[in-house]
């Protein structure tokens, strides 16, 4: 069977991917995650909480880190937070909540089923809902679809390797200084679910149900790889994002 690939761009001043959220600390991975995704998808789509998510749980996803991002800590109070006893009254409630700053990722979805990543690419045109990077406080500061973002017979891997630089276009004069601080990496990072059968990292990221009391979550492989960082940026040569 023909594997075709839908990219998407993940860019904002915060973006936050927690896999092992506890109480008051709540993490972030180094990369989008399956279960963010797979929510952003869901709140283009218009798809509720309780609506079941098989579809999207069997997409294959992969990330290209094309800006990493510097991790951000912060210390968060909430006022005047309601008990489960309302004898209690309310209470301050502190927590320690993770973010990348200023990080941009290119997104592959990967699937046989051409027409279901079409549905995506137009939900994506227009959402139902807002899209938010993992947290309703992070919103992308550029449009998530991608324009030229399907990839017909494209396998996951090829496309997030030949996919232009999601890098905002600059002048020369920008490049040349970017290029003697060392602000251009040889090649970038790319994060890759495993296919059956192949060794790599466990992450509990897979969304079985977002329905707020019954969340749960099962366990994929993804593995870790590089890429030649590619020489053309997206935008200097194509129609800006729309």
């Amino acid at each position: 069977m023909t594997c075709h690939t839908l990219l998407l761009r993940f860019e904002g001043p915060l973006q936050s991917w927690g896999t092992r959220s506890r109480f008051r600390d709540r993490d972030t991975e180094r990369e989008p995650t399956k279960s963010g995704v797979i929510g952003l998808l869901c709140a283009a789509l218009g798809r509720s909480r309780e609506e079941p998510v098989e579809d999207l749980v069997a997409l294959r996803v992969g990330t290209r880190a094309d800006r990493e991002g510097a991790l951000l800590r912060d210390f968060h109070t909430a006022l005047e937070v309601r008990r489960a006893d309302p004898r209690a009254g309310t209470d301050t409630e502190t927590s320690t909540r993770h973010y990348l700053s200023d990080a941009v990722f290119l997104v592959g979805i990967e699937s046989e089923d051409e027409g279901l990543l079409r549905r995506l690419d137009s939900a994506l045109r227009q959402p139902s809902w807002p899209c938010f990077l993992g947290r309703k406080a992070c919103v992308p500061s550029q449009p998530v679809r991608l324009p030229d973002g399907f990839r017909s017979g494209e396998p996951l891997e090829q496309a997030l390797a030949a996919y232009p630089l999601l890098r905002r276009p600059t002048s020369g004069e920008e490049r040349r200084r970017r290029r003697a601080e060392g602000d251009q990496p040889a090649r970038l990072r790319v994060t890759l679910e495993c296919r059956p059968g192949e060794e790599g990292e466990e992450r509990s990221d897979v969304p079985l149900s977002f329905v707020p009391d019954k969340r749960s979550f099962a366990v994929r492989r993804v593995r870790t790889t590089f890429v030649p960082r590619p020489d053309k940026i997206a935008g200097e040569e194509s129609t800006p994002c729309t």
